[in-house]
């Protein structure tokens, strides 16, 4: 069996990943906003549409480690262990959508089954299964043709424009399986970006984060590691950029070339903390994401539940009803630092905030995985 071993910058860039997450999710006013810290309106990359393949990414980085005692054989306990963990972390993104669980407050019949977690369960599970069984070569090959495959499947199953919101066949599939009442309706219609369909190239992304881990486990020299990385992330930056041209980047659609783009970015940032970490061993300046890399499921799951019940909280200001959510930028952040600074600076606090509870517990060394 080949020994594991603790690579700190994929700690870091997780970190990394789960504080930009926090960020993003959390502005003061959604009117009063930066433009990188939104997502792309439908084609295109912000440093936002960044963190869910970063996260994926770092979840096929982790699977390496995690699969060595398996050892390239996927043995009964493999299956069990991937089965219900896959369970575990789609039934959480379930009661996330669903809290607070009270029934009179919202129409059953309109819940919105696929999310964030739902996806990352999917594509772990999946993803688990192709790399335990396959090679670098064939798990290679297994990423192209997935791509390969979605981009014929979007152009030859939409009607009109097979990139656009309203007639792509992502949409179409997701209403026949789910029906119109439970997808999304954020952009004026059903349409889920975390859908079923759409979830198949997200699996791709969890590979390629397995590619990269498998660069450092097997490595002698992190140097020649970060070299190799970043030279297969500008690589897949190159083909992803030059085949959007045909084929847009696409975050909703979790398009080939956003996975390729995403994935490439995922490989320079992981090379640039792998030299900087591992190589030269500056990891003290970092610390501080190793802290936030910690419980990186519960902080998902915690931060959302945060976010929905300060929602429900209703306050009263100049005889209108708020949120609590509502109530603290408006009579903290924006009288302080103005409309958008004021937002950003509810952001930032919440990351503050949430790295202190994952600093006590990882002082009190508590962990929680699903």
């Amino acid at each position: 069996m080949t020994k594991s071993r603790r690579i700190y910058s994929i700690d870091v860039f997780r970190g990394m990943t789960i504080a930009l997450m926090i960020l993003v999710n959390n502005p003061g006013s959604w009117a009063h906003v930066y433009s990188p810290l939104l997502h792309a309106k439908w084609h295109g990359c912000t440093l936002t549409d960044l963190v869910f393949p970063f996260f994926l990414f770092i979840v096929g980085t982790s699977m390496r480690f995690a699969f060595i005692r398996w050892h390239q054989y996927g043995s009964k306990e493999f299956y069990i262990h991937v089965f219900w963990r896959t369970v575990s972390i789609f039934v959480a993104g379930l009661l996330l959508s669903a809290f607070p669980f009270i029934r009179q407050n919202w129409d059953w019949s309109t819940f919105r089954v696929m999310g964030v977690l739902q996806r990352i369960a999917l594509a772990y599970g999946i993803g688990s299964i192709i790399a335990i069984n396959f090679d670098f070569k064939r798990i290679i090959q297994i990423i192209s043709g997935l791509l390969l495959f979605y981009w014929a499947l979007l152009w030859f199953g939409g009607t009109g424009d097979p990139f656009s919101v309203d007639s792509n066949v992502i949409r179409t599939f997701d209403i026949w399986v789910l029906g119109e009442n439970h997808l999304w309706r954020g952009m004026g219609l059903p349409f889920d970006p975390e859908g079923i369909l759409s979830t198949l190239p997200s699996i791709g992304t969890v590979l390629l984060g397995y590619l990269a881990g498998g660069m450092l486990h097997t490595t002698k020299s992190y140097s020649d590691s970060a070299k190799r990385m970043s030279l297969f992330g500008v690589m897949l930056i190159a083909i992803g950029w030059i085949w959007g041209f045909v084929f847009p980047i696409n975050k909703a659609l979790w398009t080939s070339t956003y996975v390729l783009f995403t994935g490439g970015i995922a490989f320079l940032v992981l090379a640039i903390l792998t030299y900087i970490i591992d190589a030269k061993s500056w990891k003290k300046p970092f610390w501080a994401f190793e802290v936030f890399g910690t419980n990186s499921l519960f902080i998902f799951v915690g931060s959302g539940l945060w976010a929905k019940t300060i929602l429900k909280i209703k306050f009263t200001i100049d005889g209108q009803l708020t949120s609590g959510y509502g109530y603290l930028y408006k009579t903290v952040y924006q009288p302080f630092a103005g409309d958008i600074n004021g937002s950003l600076l509810f952001a930032l606090t919440h990351v503050l905030g949430w790295w202190l509870v994952l600093y006590w517990m990882y002082r009190k060394k508590i962990f929680i995985k699903l």
